[in-house]
């Protein structure tokens, strides 16, 4: 099981932590209340579909023996406009793998299995958020 705990600091501020003793600091915009000073609610989902989906890729790269040196994610949520919540209707998933030989390939199966198989963020967005990726393949200098 997992606990994360959260506390008011204030304004809009949020202090979160969790029982390893990872923390966070959550905050609204100015014109809602906070004054910005940490991530916003809504963008974590962001930044936990890019570090789920991240760590499925490269262990399933690296299974494939595939030599990468990085792997960068770019991640863009599309918030719907017409009524609350305003959940994101459209996320977007660009990954940059670089790596010495990597095939394109093995990067488009990886993102395909930890798309709909292992990563556990992507599965809890449910239907009614559309999620697209891309990829590119960087040859590595040597």
């Amino acid at each position: 099981m997992d606990t994360v705990r959260v506390k008011w600091n204030g304004k809009r501020r949020f202090v979160g932590w969790d029982d390893a003793g990872h923390g966070i600091v959550m905050d609204a915009k100015e014109q809602y209340g906070g004054d910005g000073s940490g991530v916003r609610p809504v963008e974590l989902v962001l930044y936990g579909l890019a570090g789920c989906t991240a760590m499925d890729v490269i262990s399933i790269l690296e299974k494939k023996r595939q030599r990468v040196t990085d792997v960068d994610l770019v991640v863009t949520g599309t918030p719907r406009t017409d009524d609350y919540p305003k959940i994101y209707a459209r996320i977007e998933v660009e990954y940059v793998v670089t790596g010495i030989g990597v095939k394109p390939e093995a990067v488009a199966r990886a993102i395909e299995l930890s798309e709909e198989k292992y990563c556990s963020v992507k599965g809890m967005l449910g239907p009614q958020v559309e999620v697209v990726t891309s990829y590119r393949v960087i040859e590595a200098e040597l």
